[in-house]
């Protein structure tokens, strides 16, 4: 019971570290250009700073929590696609390029054909 007490409390303050998020990245958007003399690594290493700590302040929420789930299984998923070898996509672009050649050389055949046939027609 005390569990979801807690959670109660922490999902009704989502709304107010969201705001924080947006406060940050726009500080961050506001300083850029407030301090845009100043050096370019410097900003950006202060940029990158505010990103970092607005990810983990919003991977705190109950959304970011479940964005930051999706990511991990989406990761999982990629390491368990079967990748073709270098073999594979060789082949496999080389055949599409003839294809391509063909179907260009079709529809070549056809355009000249029709165009030809109706500039017979039209005179």
């Amino acid at each position: 019971m005390a569990t979801s007490t807690e959670k109660g409390i922490a999902g009704s303050l989502d709304w107010l570290k969201w705001l924080v998020v947006v406060a940050l990245l726009a500080g961050g958007v506001y300083g850029n250009w407030y301090y845009q003399d100043e050096s370019l690594l410097v900003r950006v290493v202060a940029l990158i700073t505010l990103a970092i700590v607005s990810a983990l302040i919003a991977v705190q929420t109950e959304r970011g929590r479940g964005i930051w789930s999706l990511m991990k299984e989406a990761r999982i998923e990629v390491r368990r696609v079967v990748w073709p070898t270098n073999q594979e996509t060789t082949q496999t672009t080389l055949v599409v390029i003839v294809l391509v050649f063909i179907f260009a050389l079709i529809l070549w055949g056809l355009d000249s054909l029709l165009g030809w046939a109706i500039s017979s027609i039209i005179g």
